[in-house]
């Protein structure tokens, strides 16, 4: 069923992202000879004018051929020359080549919006001014590496119920509440009684000195959590801002991946492929409908920064020698673009695999 789930998902967000390149390109001119999901070998297809509609075997992504895009005598010189990606304004380009990342985006802004309207976990410390924040819940945001929390046993997204000890406890815990509790007991071995998934748990701890601001503490970020439901109207501002906040966190995160990966300190843990978004798609389905969404928007933001990064055979590969033929005043050579391109592709692909390696280590 996940991977089900995952194939479906995977499919909305390339035909939204491709379906932006197909449609700017048809408004502009331009011919547009296929629109694929998935990569070949061919299963089914349907040309229906001059463009043929295709699945493909392998659902890893897919792609719209523009004629003209790769150069060559037939879209450079031949008689549908008019027709071709390269001989249309440089403004044109860059608006084909962009518009699969608005789509991206705008997907992204759907999806936070509807999550909105029908009620998305929230933390109450950022909720909009004059908001309602239902069923608020002390959550765990974060766990710090080694921590007496992580080897007790504690997840991001367990909801904290009560602390105790033998002879105190705390009920309904707030931030401050918690902090106190653990700074009051801070030599004891403290129970924790959470929620995960809807199964009751509990576990353990003990704090550690010194690791919170010198003070005693368990090694876990929290914030109190509830469901926030806005009319439309607001949804599709909170949607918005949501989407852009999410778009600057994920371009940055790529940005430090990037940076440690050229100075040596890379680490393939913090990237994951298909196979480990099965899995994701999975426990965020197990939460419910609403989180799915959420995760959806995440993937769709992530696409649309992947596809801006400056690669060959990327989106922002593409806009790159369209800067740098509009520097130089002409254009770079079909045979120079197309071999870069071609040896983009294949470095993603074998990227793709070593990911995949990877994510299937993870299993075992």
């Amino acid at each position: 069923m996940n991977i089900i789930i995952f194939i479906i998902i995977l499919l909305v967000l390339v035909v939204s992202h491709e379906f932006g390149h197909f449609i700017v390109a048809k408004k502009a001119g331009i011919r547009v000879d296929e629109f694929a999901f998935g990569f070949k070998p061919r299963l089914w297809s349907i040309k229906k004018g001059e463009t043929t509609y295709s699945i493909n075997a392998l659902p890893i992504g897919g792609y719209v051929s523009i004629f003209g895009e790769n150069p060559n005598d037939e879209n450079t010189n031949g008689p549908d020359r008019d027709r071709s990606f390269v001989h249309k304004p440089k403004y044109i380009q860059a608006l084909v080549l962009v518009a699969g990342v608005v789509m991206n985006f705008l997907v992204a802004w759907l999806l936070f919006t509807v999550g909105f309207m029908t009620g998305l976990p929230s933390s109450v410390t950022n909720a909009p001014v004059g908001s309602n924040i239902t069923n608020a819940e002390l959550a765990v945001t974060s766990v710090l590496k080694d921590s007496p929390a992580e080897i007790a046993g504690l997840k991001t997204g367990d909801r904290i119920k009560q602390l105790y000890v033998v002879d105190d406890m705390t009920e309904v815990p707030s931030i401050e509440s918690l902090k106190y509790f653990i700074r009051k007991h801070s030599t004891e071995n403290i129970t924790v009684e959470f929620t995960r998934k809807s199964t009751e748990m509990k576990t353990n701890i003990v704090p550690k000195a010194g690791l919170v601001e010198g003070e005693a503490g368990i090694g876990i970020g929290m914030d109190m959590i509830g469901t926030l439901k806005l009319p439309i109207h607001k949804a599709l501002w909170q949607g918005l801002k949501l989407s852009a906040n999410v778009f600057v966190a994920t371009v940055v995160g790529f940005y430090t991946l990037i940076h440690n990966a050229v100075i040596g300190q890379g680490d393939m843990s913090a990237v994951t492929g298909p196979v480990g978004i099965v899995g994701v798609v999975g426990n965020a389905m197990s939460f419910g409908f609403v989180y799915l969404l959420s995760f959806t928007a995440l993937i769709s933001i992530n696409l649309a920064v992947i596809n801006l990064i400056p690669f060959p055979a990327l989106d922002g590969g593409r806009l790159l020698f369209l800067l740098i033929e509009k520097i130089k005043g002409s254009r770079i050579k079909p045979k120079i673009a197309n071999v870069v391109n071609f040896i983009g592709f294949c470095l993603l692909m074998l990227l793709m695999i070593v990911v995949t390696f990877n994510d299937i280590k993870k299993l075992f």
